[in-house]
């Protein structure tokens, strides 16, 4: 669509979309079929096979877990940042993964589910290019091992940024999977709204609930970002009974951090999407 390629350009990004109606079906896409590196977008994937484990009793999403504070994955949030040893529940585990996209709680799950089973429950969903390759540890990693991440240069060779090397997916399939969990297809009955529940707590509201500011639209989702990198993935819900599964990626040239443009463009893009689909 003209207006959301508009709106990218105009925060100096180029970007990637796509939008679908989770009861019609209809959708909006800009180059939505593209591959891209998900990075903790990916983690939706993971709390969804957890869940979908749950529901065969392969798992038990309650089961307490002792996390030593030794062995947890470094990071800016949650877990990372404690000083002490913690217990907590595998779906307690879970809303840390989500509320602050804590990169140790998700490696816990990450060893508790295996990669295998992710891969294998996003191709049982029909979504064959949505492919786990590494956990967080091993991200974060990749890009200590870059020299200079302020170098745009540096960036060239980075496995993360690359969709073919990393964690990866196409904005469309991360859409059709928030859409197969609000429509009770990965797991159902009460563990599909503890899902939905627990993909409703990101503490994060800069991207893409920046372009819904209603008390009356509710917006659960998850972001990612990766140097250059911003995205989000998730669901709006309107008081009509709309729902929309949105995912937008954007690439930035420039390598700061804080870019808010580019942040706040994922909201205007999810926005133009959405009202498109709301269009009679």
């Amino acid at each position: 669509m003209n207006r959301i390629a508009a709106a990218f350009s105009d925060a100096g990004v180029t970007g990637r979309l796509h939008a679908l109606d989770i009861d019609s079906g209809a959708s909006v896409s800009v180059s939505g079929t593209h591959l891209v590196p998900t990075s903790s977008l990916h983690k939706v994937c993971l709390l969804a096979t957890l869940y979908r484990e749950a529901a065969a009793g392969r798992i038990d999403r309650t089961r307490q877990i002792e996390v030593p504070a030794a062995e947890r994955t470094p990071g800016l949030s949650g877990l990372a940042v404690m000083r002490d040893a913690v217990r907590l529940s595998l779906r307690d585990l879970a809303t840390l993964v989500v509320a602050v996209s804590d990169n140790a709680a998700a490696d816990v799950l990450w060893r508790e589910v295996g990669l295998d089973t992710v891969n294998r429950a996003m191709a049982d969903l029909g979504l064959p290019d949505t492919i786990a390759v590494h956990d967080m540890a091993a991200i974060r990693d990749a890009l200590l091992a870059t020299p200079n991440l302020a170098d745009p240069a540096a960036l060239a060779d980075i496995s993360v940024l690359n969709p073919e090397q990393t964690n990866r997916s196409t904005p469309r399939q991360l859409a059709e999977l928030f859409a197969a969990i609000w429509r009770d297809e990965v797991c159902a009955g009460e563990l599909a709204g503890e899902l939905r529940s627990v993909l409703g707590v990101q503490a994060w509201t800069h991207r893409m609930s920046s372009g819904f500011p209603f008390d009356d639209v509710r917006v659960s989702g998850k972001t990612a970002t990766l140097p250059t990198v911003r995205a989000e993935a998730g669901v709006v819900e309107y008081p009509d009974g709309g729902r929309y599964a949105v995912a937008v990626f954007t690439r930035a040239a420039s390598t700061a951090a804080i870019l808010p443009a580019a942040d706040a463009v994922i909201g205007t893009a999810a926005r133009i999407a959405v009202d498109a689909l709301r269009s009679p």
